[in-house]
This record gives C-alpha cells, structure tokens and sequence, in this order.
C-alpha cells in the first residue's frame, strides 16, 4: 500500500518536476536502457547545479522514485525551512555529515540504502564545481564499489544544468540540458582500478561525445 510521502512524491515529479524540466531546458536523455530497473545500484554523476537531483530522478518511472535516493550533505538539506522539507520528504536524500571523520563513517547512511536495495544517487565530486567544469572524482564511489562489488555504479554526464540554476543562482534560466548514461560499471569486473578513476573517465567520455558545448574537465 502506498504511504502519503510516497503518493506526494509521485505528484510531485509528474505535476511540477517533469513538466518544468521539459519547458526550462528540454532535458533529453541518451543511455536510458542502461539504468537499473532494480537495487542495490548506484547512479554516478558529474554535479553543477541544484537540478542535478531531481533531473536524475526524472528519469526513472514514478513508481521506482521511493527507491531512489540521492546523497546530499546533512548541514545543507536538514535545515529548517522549505528546501529542507522537500529534500527529506519529496526527494527522500540520504543525508550524510561532512564531520572530517573519513569515507567509511560519512558513507555509513548510503551503505545502509544499498543494504537494503535501493538505487543512490551520488556526486562522486563532492560539491557542486563552476558550472560545465568538471572536478577529480573522490574516493567514496571506491568505498562503496569494495564494499558491493557486485552491484552497478552507472555513469552519467549532465549538461546544460549549471547554466540553468548554476551554484549561487535563486531562479532558474532556460537552457538545453542533456544527460548521457553510460554502461554500468561493476568493481568484480576490474578490482585493481579505483571504481573513481573508472567513473572520472567514463564520465569524461561521455561529456567529450555530448551535444551541449562548453564542457570541459579541470
């Protein structure tokens, strides 16, 4: 039976998110197959904009959206006021406290969400960088990637989103955004080389095949 949070969360994406991603930047997407239609499964992401979450959660059917859980930082998103309420129950973020205590303690939440099936939605950066300007991967992916080794971390590029509603921006302003899904990465598959680096490159590529300019990669 479907809870109340659920419900609202499904209206949400289809009444309000889905329809202004469509008018503000007519967000394509290549790739869709290599989603996951189930977890544990981590979804691995360049990130320039505040967009960048609920574009990525666009993209799965209404009915995953309870299973799909982006990362976001505890001091930002559990603060009181509007933004806060969303992100905790709309969005259903996994919080996780920027406490300087190293991956494996921050990343305890995210291990939990996979633990238990469900699909991440992490920045393998860390925070939002200049809008197109890529920035060197953290090794929190690679944490997780040892710890699920068979689960699949998929890579994606988004463009056009930091022009949209760039770091600092209140308003959003129209402009093309695009995301590129690459195939799935799996740390059985290759486990000498940092699930990171793999990612970092994917990512790369993917942006170096994309349609939008402007992209580059410090």
């Amino acid at each position: 039976m479907m809870t109340l949070r659920r419900i609202a969360a499904i209206a949400f994406f289809a009444v309000v998110v889905r329809p202004a991603l469509l008018v503000v930047t007519g967000l394509r997407a290549e790739g869709r197959g290599h989603l996951p239609d189930h977890g544990p499964a981590v979804i691995a992401a360049n990130h320039n904009s505040h967009l960048d979450v609920v574009a990525l959660m666009s993209l799965f059917p209404l009915a995953r959206l309870h299973e799909v859980r982006p990362v976001a930082a505890a001091d930002h998103f559990l603060r009181p006021g509007m933004i806060g309420w969303l992100a905790r129950n709309l969005l259903g973020i996994i919080p996780i406290e920027r406490s300087g205590k190293g991956a494996m303690t921050a990343l305890e939440p995210v291990r939990a969400a996979l633990r238990n099936g469900e699909t991440v939605i992490i920045f393998p950066e860390g925070t939002r960088g200049a809008p197109e300007v890529m920035q060197a991967f953290r090794r929190g992916v690679t944490v997780l990637a040892e710890e699920f080794p068979e689960a699949p971390f998929v890579p994606v590029h988004l463009a056009g989103l930091g022009k949209t509603l760039p770091r600092g921006a209140w308003w959003p302003v129209p402009f093309s955004a695009e995301a590129r899904i690459g195939p799935p990465r799996r740390a059985a598959d290759a486990p000498t080389t940092p699930m990171a680096a793999r990612l970092e490159a994917d990512i790369a590529g993917l942006a170096r095949g994309s349609a939008s300019a402007g992209f580059a990669v410090e």
